[in-house]
């Protein structure tokens, strides 16, 4: 684990290009922007190659799309491609939805990704395991975690992220397990596509794409796990707010002194 690439993400402000959620866009410009790099949102596909060079890394979330936007998102994950940056992608609901599936397997097809981060349901389906998905939820289903995850990145090539209250990270044949977070997480929507978000963050200061996405993950789980503790109740609202505070000002020591991974 490699915590030192905070403060070089911190030294360097990467741009971090997005197409996003809508439900959740300011949360992941917020998250970006206090963790200590620059969000970038995009929705126009004329944009997309002068907004591509200019960033770090590429933001790729499936939460809320039209044809005309996954037209968008397969060009600039082509683009990305083309000038050599990471790719991050967040397949919201795959696993509950099977047209959501087939456009994240045809985006899998037409360009390669560095990360996938998704919740157990997303991540299986990408995989092709059988998982009993809920909306947005990870839902439920039975199996090894860490075989589901290292499945999805095998079938795909890239490092994959399996978020819960455990996140499993892998490249297919090392796994990280990052057991830091809290269950407030889970009462904040956004919560997710901003770890996706700052993934891309982690991934535009390193090659590493395995080593940024289990510091990120790491760094995002220590964070949300020192509110937790410190508002001492179920706050969504406060959690949110402070959430951003702490992105902001957590040290790498105040991270290494809970930091729960193997």
């Amino acid at each position: 684990m490699k915590l030192s690439l905070l403060n070089e993400l911190r030294a360097q402000n990467p741009i971090v290009l997005n197409v996003s959620n809508f439900v959740t866009v300011q949360d992941v410009a917020n998250g970006i922007n206090a963790i200590g790099a620059s969000p970038i949102m995009s929705e126009e596909i004329a944009k997309t190659e002068a907004m591509v060079k200019m960033s770090g890394a590429v933001a790729l979330n499936l939460g809320a799309f039209t044809q005309d936007q996954v037209a968008h998102v397969r060009k600039m994950g082509q683009l990305a491609n083309q000038y050599g940056k990471p790719v991050i992608l967040d397949p919201v609901a795959v696993g509950a939805v099977a047209y959501r599936l087939g456009v994240a397997q045809s985006l899998l097809r037409d360009f390669q990704v560095s990360v996938i981060r998704g919740n157990a349901g997303e991540i299986a389906a990408l995989a092709g395991i059988q998982w009993a998905a809920k909306g947005i939820d990870a839902g439920e289903g039975q199996g090894d975690l860490k075989a589901i995850a290292r499945s999805a990145a095998l079938k795909h090539n890239c490092v994959v992220i399996l978020s819960g209250p455990t996140d499993f990270i892998t490249d297919g044949t090392t796994v990280v397990t990052v057991k830091n977070g809290t269950p407030l997480f889970q009462l904040h929507v956004g919560s997710g596509d901003m770890l996706s978000s700052i993934v891309g963050a982690f991934a535009a200061v390193t090659d590493d794409a395995f080593e940024a996405a289990q510091t990120a993950c790491l760094v995002f789980g220590t964070t949300g796990q020192l509110v937790a503790e410190a508002i001492g109740a179920e706050l969504p609202g406060t959690f949110t707010v402070k959430l951003m505070d702490q992105l902001h000002l957590v040290t790498t020591q105040e991270i290494e002194a809970v930091a729960d991974y193997e």
